[in-house]
């Protein structure tokens, strides 16, 4: 039997267990918070509309209870302070950092074979410390960055050329966060390089704006976006419930991949069971390697700051 574990009853943690739930993959879903009442509430909610939908999945909320998240084949982690207005992922990191390795390691305690999804910001960071917080092999540890990041570009690209925004595919490499790098020359519409339907020049800046989208979303609604989040990792949480084998968009972590180490950087991989079954490394020009050594330096700069 399937079980899908979500850490976490904001908003983000709540719109994925909505959605994995919706998608009906687990037969299982627990929905986890510190807050009395609140997944139980929301679990609730979503259980009943089952039969307005016609899903079968179980959900149930807890309240501090690992013990019913046990034998989770995923656990998704979105506990933590959400970005505000004015705050970077840089600054989340002394409130985000204890909470994310206390999650990890109870929930670990309970299903020890578990994937673990990391969606708390510093997205990479915070990834990094669940993974060395918990001593897990790297492959059962993975980010949920380049799914949103890729969605956002995605969205902005069909929107301006006129298309369905399910063909367009694009990669975008390296951090969660301003550094990113969007690989224009990596995109297609149906298969065919946008370069050759539509303007490179519009195209990059498409690609630069999708670079602060978060940070645009947050300035407009006062805290971070959920909808979009909680549906990326609820796909994720997907392909490695079905070992569907997807390439996605993900951060993942290095060992010499673009002359990387010890980094979790956002990358294509193949995602099933088990977790990253593989890290695809894309040929890069020497601008985009450096664009990408540059955004390396920045999770690099901040894995620093992480408790010892």
């Amino acid at each position: 039997m399937s079980k899908v574990t979500v850490v976490g009853a904001g908003n983000v943690g709540a719109t994925c267990a909505e959605v994995v739930t919706r998608k009906n993959f687990a037969q299982e879903v627990i929905l986890v918070d510190i807050k009395e009442g609140i997944a139980e509430g929301k679990a609730l909610d979503m259980l009943q509309v089952g039969p307005i939908e016609g899903f079968e999945s179980r959900i149930k909320g807890v309240t501090n209870d690992y013990a019913s998240t046990a034998n989770s084949d995923v656990v998704v982690v979105t506990s933590g302070a959400p970005r505000k207005p004015g705050m970077n992922r840089e600054d989340l990191i002394n409130i985000n950092a204890p909470i994310v390795a206390s999650v990890v390691k109870s929930a670990l305690e309970y299903s020890p074979n578990a994937v673990f999804v990391i969606v708390a910001n510093p997205l990479d960071t915070m990834t990094y410390h669940a993974l060395k917080a918990t001593g897990l092999p790297s492959e059962r540890v993975v980010g949920m960055a380049g799914i949103l990041d890729t969605a956002r570009f995605r969205a902005s690209l069909a929107q301006e050329i006129g298309v369905s925004p399910q063909d367009i595919h694009s990669i975008i490499l390296g951090e969660h966060g301003d550094s990113m790098v969007v690989l224009p020359r990596y995109t297609t519409v149906g298969g065919i390089p946008v370069t050759e339907i539509y303007s490179s020049e519009r195209v990059l800046e498409i690609a630069e704006a999708s670079k602060k989208g978060g940070g645009f979303i947050t300035k407009m609604l006062g805290t971070s976006a959920w909808y979009a989040p909680g549906a990326a990792a609820a796909q994720m949480a997907e392909a490695i419930v079905l070992n569907t084998q997807r390439v996605f968009p993900a951060s993942a972590y290095l060992t010499g991949q673009y002359g990387q180490n010890d980094i979790y950087l956002g990358t294509p991989v193949v995602l099933g069971k088990g977790g990253v079954q593989r890290i695809i490394e894309l040929q890069l020009t020497e601008t985009e390697k450096a664009q990408l050594a540059k955004s390396a330096e920045q999770v690099r700069s901040v894995n620093a700051l992480l408790p010892k």
